[in-house]
């Protein structure tokens, strides 16, 4: 497995974290248009659409209602194929387990909307069960929920409030290697939010392979 479909092949996360910013910084991504600093089409307090029917590695349909008695969700764009997403698979399982239990205020959800075969459900599904998932790990065919949060990267990770509010949005972490974390975005954010405190970063850039979403040919 190569990391041909991630952003800035070899380098390490600070260099691509110090890159994002000096575009930034220059007016690139600017002038792009961009909603959020680095989201392309929603920014922190934004509600994003509810998904439904999205067939899990359970065996399972999966919809934001079964969710609603929860105080916070957290969602992570995710697959399998790709080396950044399968750095922080136990990392993502870990908060599941921390913060996630069926009891908490805190659900933790993965969507993969790649449609090659080594991110097709059945894939998924022997993926989940080697690894020892106690999250939901659903598939979007369709591709829309990534493209409703604005979401290119795997992993990418959402934390959103019960009105399906975005939080939080962009990296788990500051490195991909975990031995080498200084800062747990994500975590973090949870962390804040659980307590009713404000979160002190709410959006970085996320660093990964890109989401192999479908082109529309041009009639």
């Amino acid at each position: 497995m190569t990391r041909g479909c991630c952003v800035l092949r070899g380098w390490a996360r600070r260099d691509v974290l110090a890159a994002a910013a000096g575009l930034l910084a220059v007016g690139w991504l600017a002038a792009a248009g961009t909603a959020g600093e680095y989201n392309p089409d929603r920014s922190i307090g934004d509600a994003v659409p509810a998904w439904s029917g999205l067939p899990g590695t359970d065996g399972k349909e999966h919809s934001w209602e079964e969710l609603a008695d929860r105080d916070f969700v957290v969602v992570v764009f995710t697959c399998n194929s790709c080396p950044y997403a399968v750095d922080y698979e136990d990392r993502v399982n870990a908060l599941a387990m921390t913060y996630g239990a069926p009891e908490s205020r805190v659900a933790v959800v993965a969507i993969n909307a790649n449609t090659i075969p080594e991110d097709s459900l059945a894939a998924m599904k022997k993926r989940a069960q080697a690894k020892g998932f106690v999250f939901p790990y659903l598939f979007d065919a369709s591709q829309e929920v990534p493209k409703s949060f604005g979401a290119l990267r795997t992993p990418e990770a959402f934390l959103l409030n019960a009105k399906r509010e975005i939080l939080y949005m962009g990296a788990v972490d500051d490195n991909t290697d975990a031995a080498a974390v200084e800062k747990t975005y994500l975590e973090d954010a949870v962390k804040a939010a659980l307590n009713g405190k404000e979160i002190a970063i709410t959006e970085t850039p996320p660093v990964g392979c890109m989401i192999r979403l479908k082109r529309s040919r041009r009639k």
